[in-house]
């Protein structure tokens, strides 16, 4: 993008802004759906800025232009934001203003104390706490029902309109009108006649339907208002086929359009309504005339526990993701040796081999092949133009995934490509522990991942280690490779891990300038003990997929955790060679040979 092109934008936004005696304006990275990802329709903020990281918020005042990201984009933020207005804010760094903060210093002499938002980008807790900021700060206001794209983007996309298709029972496990059951009764307990639904992957899971709408995500845009006696998809008409108008009718949805949602919740007639003001949009938060009860969606935790239909879908999925991996590493180091692969050209190759398997439907998110330097980026994403060279030497974090449609996959091997130094040797032996010892443990039904996450960051910790990221998050059914609302990490996530539930185990380190070191499966929670003392559970590895052994510090690991490695290893062997040809049978052989 041209940086003149970012400077005639600012300008017009100013003039926008003058008109509607605002002094300031807020672009979130968001959609009305609180979405991982967003479509480029809602994409304002890189819009007005120049910057497209995942995560961002760009504020502009009629003097001066901020943008706020975090650790992951400092240095491509810096480099896209080079020769625009746009100062960066280095969040969670010392020093760093909050935007309110920052705002109450620029905004000191203004004529207008008031600043927008777009309310149906931004949640309505989100609005909350930034009126209660900004009005600490010289009594400065928040307006929500202005968004000034809709006058200056010039060629702004549409929303998506892609076709919405269904899930078969096959993959889903349990038809929609029985699940909108559960959530009519999971609502009852919570006291609450009905509930909207906004979040993409819970609407998508509940009506047994995907689409195309979102990045990596097979979801669709729309809204699902539930009540007693009835539920209404509010969806653009145009995405549905006969069959799928048909398949709803017959499980007791309506339709109507899209943008009539406000007006839906204006009509709404039971006494109250469930809504999660973390995930609802402040617009529509506002337009409710009912009691709202302010809750957690059900449905995440429902979504959450996968029934055995789902969970031979993950094994499938897993199977036919391993073979791909498989021919990929066999593939990988002479490929290295011969020379000419880089970070984007090993993704394509991966990609490919994927999509060979059957059910393919693409990419869960956007690989990240980091070699050397590159793998201490967390979120490091190659482009043609920078991609680095790979050398028959040092460490390549390759972390990765695809969605079939029986399951989502999400997988991370470091590899070693030629000699390693010491340094690499331990810290990736010392990364391999934790994420055995994950894998080792046993606990209570009942525990929450953040009680477990400091079972993986031990062996690190005991090093001076350590990383920042969660360790494991949910994984969805043929949906978000990042499900909720159970995590593994140090933060407090209450919620308790429950049998049938996917979690991945990702611990990493990451040497700025030098190396990173990640190793991820995706696991399934699984019944392990009834004793006196209640019910333990434990996980089962879902991905099949050898690790590299090559790198490992072998007096590093204890004899509990070379019994775990080589049991996986035969898992691994004993599930994916029927399917290889004899050149990968023996290589895959040597690959998950016992481990001494």
């Amino acid at each position: 993008m041209e940086k003149a092109d970012i400077k005639e934008r600012i300008g017009r936004l100013r003039e926008e802004l003058k008109r509607e005696h605002l002094s300031a304006f807020i672009f979130p990275t968001s959609d009305p759906h609180n979405s991982e990802y967003t479509a480029d329709h809602w994409k304002g903020r890189e819009w007005i800025s120049g910057f497209n990281g995942s995560a961002g918020t760009a504020v502009v005042t009629l003097t001066s232009a901020a943008l706020w990201t975090d650790s992951r984009y400092f240095l491509a933020a810096g480099q896209q934001l080079q020769g625009t207005e746009f100062q960066l804010m280095k969040q969670k760094v010392a020093g760093t203003p909050t935007i309110a903060e920052w705002l109450g210093g620029e905004l000191r002499d203004a004529a207008d104390k008031e600043v927008g938002i777009d309310g149906m980008v931004s949640t309505a807790n989100m609005v909350k706490e930034l009126a209660a900021d900004l009005r600490q700060q010289g009594g400065i206001t928040l307006r929500t029902n202005f968004d000034p794209l809709e006058r200056l983007w010039i060629g702004r996309p549409p929303i998506p309109e892609n076709p919405v298709f269904i899930q078969p029972m096959e993959y889903a496990g349990e038809a929609a009108h029985d699940k909108l059951q559960r959530i009519r009764k999971a609502l009852r307990e919570r006291h609450a006649d009905g509930m909207l639904l906004t979040a993409l992957d819970d609407i998508a899971w509940t009506l047994n339907l995907r689409g195309s709408d979102v990045h990596c995500n097979p979801v669709f845009v729309s809204y699902l208002l539930i009540s007693t006696q009835k539920a209404v998809l509010y969806i653009n008409k145009v995405k549905l086929t006969s069959q799928v108008v048909d398949y709803l009718s017959s499980e007791g949805v309506e339709v109507e359009p899209y943008e009539q949602v406000r007006q839906g919740l204006n009509d709404y007639f039971e006494y109250n309504i469930l809504l999660d003001a973390d995930e609802v949009n402040d617009t529509l938060y506002r337009a409710v005339k009912r009691e709202i009860v302010n809750a957690e969606s059900p449905v995440k935790l429902l979504k959450a526990v996968k029934n055995e239909r789902e969970m031979a879908g993950f094994r499938s999925a897993m199977l036919k993701d391993g073979i791909a991996m498989v021919k990929f590493l066999k593939w990988l180091k002479p490929a290295v040796e011969a020379g000419g692969q880089t970070e984007v050209t090993i993704d394509e190759r991966l990609t490919a081999l994927r999509a060979e398997q059957p059910l393919f439907r693409g990419l869960s998110f956007d690989t990240i092949a980091g070699y050397e330097a590159n793998g201490a980026i967390v979120h490091y994403e190659a482009t043609p133009e920078s991609a680095a060279a790979l050398q028959p030497r040092g460490l390549l974090l390759l972390d990765s995934g695809a969605q079939y449609q029986d399951g989502t996959t999400d997988i991370t091997r470091t590899v070693a490509l030629g000699p390693l130094t010491e340094e690499q040797k331990r810290v990736y032996t010392l990364v391999l522990k934790g994420h055995i010892d994950l894998q080792l443990l046993q606990f209570p039904d009942g525990a929450s991942g953040t009680q477990l996450d400091a079972i993986a960051r031990r062996p690190l910790w005991q090093a001076g280690l350590n990383y920042l990221h969660g360790t494991g998050h949910g994984v969805g059914s043929f949906l978000n490779v990042h499900e909720g609302p159970h995590q593994i990490r140090m933060e407090w996530k209450p919620t308790p891990l429950k049998a049938g539930m996917t979690v991945t185990d990702e611990p990493g380190i990451y040497l700025e300038g030098r190396f990173g070191v990640r190793i991820e499966n995706t696991l399934l929670v699984v019944p392990a003990a009834e004793t006196e003392c209640g019910r333990f559970l434990r996980f089962e590895p879902l991905t099949l997929c050898p690790i590299d052994t090559a790198p490992i510090i072998p007096e590093l690991l204890s004899t509990e955790e070379k019994e775990w490695l080589n049991a996986y290893h035969q898992t691994v062997y004993e599930r994916l060679s029927p399917y290889l040809d004899a050149e990968e049978q023996a290589w895959l052989r040597q690959a998950t040979m016992p481990f001494e």
